[in-house]
């Protein structure tokens, strides 16, 4: 909801990189002529919602699972949309331990993760809002 309420119609971004930089959840860049090196995220944007998913992120530590709350609020939903967000669960529940076995901070880490949420977020939004005329 916070998500929605502070980015507004999502239909404005073609890509989710569009939003990605938009939240500042994107690597800072230092360019000098052939060198170019990456730094933290830029904290652009929204600091509310970048800090709400961050803060989110955190419980892809665990394993994947559909508890009973959400296999009633599942009924509801498009079987497309379950699909693609059940696969955003795995997949970023998988990644977080990917990171921290190369050594990640877990805190890095879960900023990571918010980048690629963001992504699937985007993906859903733009799936079950109605086209514009």
């Amino acid at each position: 909801v916070t998500f929605l309420a502070e980015v507004g119609d999502v239909r404005r971004f073609s890509h989710p990189r569009q939003l990605m930089s938009y939240l500042g959840l994107v690597p800072s860049e230092f360019s000098t002529g052939q060198t170019v090196s990456r730094g933290g995220i830029t904290k652009a944007g929204n600091a509310h919602v970048r800090r709400t998913l961050i803060e989110g992120t955190w419980s892809y530590r665990w394993a994947p699972r559909i508890g009973e709350k959400q296999l009633y609020h599942q009924r509801k939903v498009p079987p497309e949309i379950n699909d693609i967000a059940w696969k955003a669960q795995t997949r970023i529940t998988r990644r977080y331990h990917q990171l921290i076995q190369r050594g990640k901070k877990s805190t890095v880490a879960t900023t990571a993760l918010a980048r690629e949420l963001v992504g699937f977020m985007w993906d859903i939004v733009r799936r079950s809002m109605p086209a514009q005329a």
